[in-house]
């Protein structure tokens, strides 16, 4: 009888061993924030102590972009760990129609193709619960059966029915027995709720937030303590943003407390990162939504502004505390991250095909490099910002094209972070050889490009330009 007994207790160990092996894995996506939009990255405004602690006890990735300028292609990029240009998902869904612009935009795909493998989807075949919580914004419009749960997600929770924006009316909070009228704290409350119903199998959780996006609405005592605080000689100073960023890094302390108290801190991985950078457009007579500086521009545009943005991971055990890395990543790695991370292996056909790279070494080693280049490529138009290009990062160097005129511009990003000198004339066999690398890539993954607009007509689209502000 020993024999039998002591092969049971073998089992039993080698499966809670097994399950304590699977992290729960936490992705919190903020959406629109720039690259100095936390205190820890540079913020002369902003308070968000939660994400701050949070550097403080993992990796600090100051490198780090997202796949996009623009939201959508970006969250395709994260789900697939494929490049948007790949996907052929290269503008925010439904996107905009620029009849009259130089420019023919290409037929780029609306929408998260149900034959692309998801990380939910990987994981839930590994044994995970797959949880969303808030924004989505991958489906096709006017389809059915889409939406996370068509995407490998077991639950998913969005806004309330019928609120728009940030606010839910007074009659719909009394219904539901909210203590909150603000979106981001009733989203908060549900993911609180499933990490306590969750909290007996590993889990992942993509809480994909709406804030700081417009429309710019912040809860009013948020919004009256920047007002109170504001200083005009700041670089950020739009109180009602602030109060945005507020919340959500009060939503993070709420999460990151959750899993104390429900004691899964000590085997979570969490990731936190932004879908493109900070809207820099006006948002009334005096204050602008945010800005990015030093970084050139924002969401929309070629530059830095729009791509990269601030990320932290913290996976007690793995990350050392409070290190920087200078290591460039990008929103592709999430998908090979988040697998080898569970110890899940994903659909063989669609791994060959996916463009990111794992960052458990990384996470492990925050100064080990990566050995690759990353890319972009949005071939449409953005009213926020630039035109249809492409664009290569290469170690210190950064290279754009903007498809209306061929032009190419050639930045020393270690020398001039904020892409203000064009060295494309002086350095012409750095430029060769990155174009050479833009070019083979687009070809590589087959990428749609823009093509001259026979409607072409500079005055009607000065016009709508000028209507659309």
């Amino acid at each position: 009888m020993r024999l039998p007994l002591f092969l049971s207790l073998l089992f039993l160990w080698s499966a809670s061993s097994l399950s304590a092996a699977q992290p729960n894995i936490v992705l919190l996506l903020a959406d629109d924030l720039g690259w100095t939009g936390l205190s820890s990255f540079g913020s002369d405004y902003y308070e968000t102590p939660n994400l701050d602690q949070l550097a403080e006890k993992g990796v600090k990735f100051t490198n780090a972009y997202s796949g996009c300028t623009v939201c959508s292609p970006t969250r395709g990029s994260l789900m697939t760990g494929m490049y948007p240009a790949r996907l052929r998902l290269t503008d925010f869904i439904a996107g905009q129609h620029r009849s009259f612009a130089k420019m023919t935009i290409p037929d780029w795909t609306k929408g998260l193709e149900k034959s692309r493998t998801t990380i939910a989807e990987a994981l839930q075949g590994g044994g995970y619960k797959t949880i969303h919580i808030g924004k989505w914004h991958l489906d096709f419009p006017n389809q059915e059966n889409q939406g996370p749960t068509a995407h490998g997600f077991d639950v998913t929770h969005d806004k309330p029915s019928g609120v728009k924006g940030y606010i839910i009316n007074d009659k719909r909070v009394k219904e539901l027995g909210l203590k909150s009228n603000f979106t981001t704290d009733y989203l908060t409350d549900k993911a609180v709720e499933e990490i306590e119903v969750s909290k007996d199998d590993p889990f992942f959780l993509y809480f994909a937030y709406n804030t700081p996006h417009t429309p710019i609405q912040g809860r009013k005592d948020l919004v009256k303590y920047f007002e109170d605080k504001k200083d005009e000689s700041n670089i950020h100073k739009n109180p009602t943003y602030a109060a945005m960023v507020k919340s959500l890094d009060i939503s993070v302390g709420r999460v990151l407390e959750s899993l104390e108290s429900n004691g899964l801190a000590d085997n979570t991985l969490v990731f936190f990162i932004s879908d493109n950078g900070g809207l820099t457009q006006r948002y009334d007579k005096h204050d602008k939504f945010t800005e990015n500086l030093p970084l050139r521009r924002g969401k929309g545009s070629a530059y830095e502004g729009g791509v990269r943005v601030p990320a932290i991971a913290y996976w007690p055990g793995v990350t050392p505390k409070g290190v920087v890395s200078e290591t460039p990543i990008i929103t592709t790695d999430m998908y090979p991250t988040f697998l080898e991370a569970a110890g899940v292996q994903g659909n063989s056909p669609h791994n060959s095909n996916v463009d990111g790279k794992s960052l458990v070494s990384v996470f492990r080693n925050p100064t080990q490099p990566i050995d690759r280049d990353l890319f972009w490529h949005y071939p449409h138009y953005h009213a926020g910002g630039d035109g249809p290009y492409s664009a290569v990062r290469s170690g210190d160097w950064r290279l754009v094209e903007f498809h209306e005129d061929g032009k190419l511009e050639l930045f020393n990003l270690r020398h001039n972070l904020s892409e203000s000198v064009n060295l494309a004339t002086r350095y012409p066999e750095n430029l060769s050889t990155l174009k050479a690398k833009l070019y083979d890539w687009r070809e590589s993954i087959d990428a749609q490009m823009p093509r001259p607009n026979p409607n072409h007509d500079p005055a009607r689209e000065t016009e709508i330009a000028r209507n659309r502000r």
